[in-house]
């Protein structure tokens, strides 16, 4: 058991292998259970991903026949003191973004795309 201090979160994703390649590579994540081809998660600190995909309970169809897919504009924040730096790294990598940086009132922000590879 994981104690109450961790924050888990589902993410559907297309592809496990691929996510799971993803983060630990890009964002420093751990393998905690891996299950492919239809689960998996990944921590990083207080946070655990529930990377599940297609073939996953959380992937099965809804009463309605409606079946869960990844897509929408979710969002997981990562802190970190160089936000510059990270985002060479990450394009270095050939990780795509949505946008450039943008600075508001919470700070600044800028958005890995992450379809359609995982």
């Amino acid at each position: 058991m994981l104690d109450d201090s961790t924050v888990s979160v589902r993410y559907m994703v297309d592809d496990v292998a691929t996510a799971i390649d993803f983060y630990t590579r890009h964002f420093g994540f751990t393998v905690r259970t891996s299950a492919l081809p239809a689960f998996a998660d990944v921590t990083c600190g207080r946070l655990r991903l529930l990377l599940s995909g297609p073939k996953s309970s959380a992937g099965r169809p809804m009463s309605d026949g409606e079946r869960p897919r990844p897509g929408g504009w979710n969002r997981i924040h990562f802190v970190t003191e160089d936000l510059a730096g990270d985002v060479k790294r990450l394009r270095d990598a050939g990780v795509p973004f949505r946008n450039d940086v943008v600075s508001g009132p919470g700070g600044s922000q800028i958005l890995p795309r992450t379809r359609p590879a995982i």
